[in-house]
């Protein structure tokens, strides 16, 4: 075996770097290109948890890699195409889609390699790439994240120490192979192990092949190496929900859970189970008997891993809303930054009249004021961030807000526009065009908490200190923006009829006359020279800004007061 040595300690963190890379530009071009129509698809293919399970065998089926699958179902979520609820089904398809795969290489033994077709991909993608629409770029991002993935897949899996052409390392294990249910254990986790290291799952079955064959253990351990294959064949998930939101992150802790249960239980009964097992492989597949034949032991696997999965599918599938809320509770929101702007009410198509609609379209524009309330507590953080690191994690994560923002302004748009498509009452119509006004301003407010953002940044990056008295100011003004906030997330949650506008008009006024104020000491400050010009245009913009923001604040109010005229 070849050392294994610094350079190729690099090589295995820089494919672990690709691959993630891959994970991250693939996720978020997603975001991007996945319109209507891919969300549409997958939710119609993932409606309950039996297609969902049919679509995971598809897929992995198709593409013969269940590491892959449960990778791209992670980005999925991470992208927000998939709920939680939905991926369980998807997961749990493709254990049984990688069974499929194992039976077409011993049958036809014929492979697709992902990992080949990725510089093609890269050359499809780069004219898209450099084009100037937008939307075949994002299609060259999705395309090249696609392949970079499976690059970095594929050098993870050849820079790993090469165990799986040298077996005989592994020679010591006969000593341990007499040790009852302690093998059993054992082997379950050095089968794990060895899954983590190859990176394939076939890889690694095809290394307990050739320990079976030349006679180092029987079917029985052989069993169990099989049963951790199915645990490190998770990690892979894991590895790229490292990178992804919370979602995405039990997503990839789902597929650890089910697949370790499973493992549990078929321990628990594997004397009983491998007995009917070689039953079948003799009377059925007429293969013979694996405990006392080695030669039947490769198709005796095969049966088993296959036999496995689909029990394993078939009796976990009801608890699939039970994991869901385990894995919730396992990894739970780091703090408020990490939730992102989803819709939270509206699902996919309408619903049967227009009055339900609507309800559900307030009920999310509601949950869209309070996310823009919490992305402006942010900003303020922000402000008075005196870590440079953290002051550019707040930045990245409103900028990133900022983005999610505009995609929740768009679909809820698209919502209201297939709403008006219906005939509509007079008092419908005019409630549908103020929500379209509402959601319009909201994304403004976004839009202003990230100008005011950047010109935070400016003055970090340019070194322009203020003063206490302009500190003073700017927190001044931020206090009165959050009341126009409050205010605008109060009147959101109301009935039309029950929207304060006085209280609404008061804040705004205060604002206007603070900001007035502020610009007439300003001007006089600049002629006295008490602070550099360029300070001075930083401080104009931020509370310049905030009187815009308030702007906007106040017109969502105006809006939904509308749809009660």
């Amino acid at each position: 075996m070849e050392e294994f040595g610094f350079y190729e300690i690099l090589k295995l963190i820089g494919s672990l770097g690709l691959f993630l890379y891959g994970m991250k530009l693939m996720s978020e071009s997603l975001q991007k290109v996945a319109g209507d129509s891919l969300r549409s698809i997958l939710t119609a293919m993932t409606t309950n948890r039996v297609f969902g399970v049919l679509t995971g065998i598809f897929i992995t089926a198709l593409i013969q890699s269940s590491s892959a699958t449960t990778v791209m179902v992670v980005s999925f979520v991470n992208a927000g195409l998939l709920s939680l609820a939905q991926s369980v089904g998807v997961i749990m398809g493709a254990n049984i889609g990688t069974t499929v795969t194992a039976w077409i290489i011993s049958i036809v033994g014929f492979k697709v390699s992902m990992s080949s077709l990725s510089l093609p991909l890269i050359g499809l993608s780069l004219p898209l790439l450099f084009s100037k629409n937008r939307g075949r770029k994002n299609w060259g991002e999705l395309i090249m994240g696609f392949a970079l993935l499976f690059i970095g897949l594929q050098e993870l899996k050849e820079a790993m120490p090469d165990i799986k052409n040298n077996p005989e390392i592994l020679d010591f294990l006969r000593n341990y192979t007499d040790m009852g249910f302690g093998s059993l254990l054992l082997f379950c986790g050095i089968g794990t192990l060895l899954t983590i290291l190859i990176q394939s799952s076939s890889a690694t079955m095809a290394l307990t092949l050739a320990l079976c064959h030349s006679g180092w253990i029987d079917f029985e351990i052989a069993a169990a190496m099989v049963l951790g294959e199915n645990i490190g064949t998770t990690i892979t998930a894991n590895l790229a929900a490292m990178i992804a939101n919370t979602s995405a992150k039990r997503a990839a802790r789902a597929h650890l859970i089910f697949n370790t249960v499973g493992v549990v239980w078929m321990l628990i009964c594997m004397p009983y189970f491998l007995k009917s097992i070689a039953w079948m492989s003799e009377h059925v597949l007429h293969g013979g008997n694996p405990f006392t034949e080695s030669g039947s032991i490769p198709i005796a696997l095969s049966l088993f891993h296959t036999s496995f999965n689909i029990i394993n599918v078939v009796v976990m599938i009801w608890f699939a809303n039970f994991i869901v809320k385990i894995v919730t509770a396992l990894v739970p929101v780091k703090d408020e930054i990490d939730e992102e702007f989803k819709l939270k009410h509206i699902k996919t198509g309408t619903l049967s009249t227009p009055e339900a609609n609507l309800f559900l379209a307030k009920k999310e524009i509601s949950t869209y004021a309070e996310s823009t309330n919490k992305m402006f507590s942010y900003l303020k953080s922000a402000f008075d961030e005196e870590s440079e690191k953290n002051f550019v994690k707040l930045y990245d994560k409103i900028s990133r807000k900022e983005d999610e923002s505009d995609e929740v302004e768009l679909e809820i748009a698209n919502f209201l526009t297939s709403v008006a498509e219906n005939r509509l009452s007079k008092e419908n119509s005019m409630r549908v065009r103020a929500y379209f006004k509402a959601v319009t301003e909201i994304e403004s407010v976004g839009d202003s908490i990230l100008n005011i953002t950047k010109a935070i940044r400016r003055k970090r990056d340019n070194k322009h200190e203020f003063s206490d008295h302009l500190i003073k100011n700017v927190n001044k003004m931020f206090d009165l923006v959050q009341k126009s906030l409050d205010v605008m997330v109060e009147n959101s949650n109301k009935d039309s009829q029950d929207i304060n506008m006085r209280k609404a008009y008061d804040i705004e006024k205060e604002i206007n006359d603070l900001r007035t104020s502020f610009k007439t000491e300003h001007l006089t400050n600049i002629k006295a020279k008490k602070y550099k010009y360029v300070t001075g245009i930083i401080y104009n913009d931020i509370f310049s800004e905030c009187e815009k923001l308030a702007d906007y604040c106040i017109n969502v109010s105006e809006a939904l007061n509308e749809s009660n005229e």
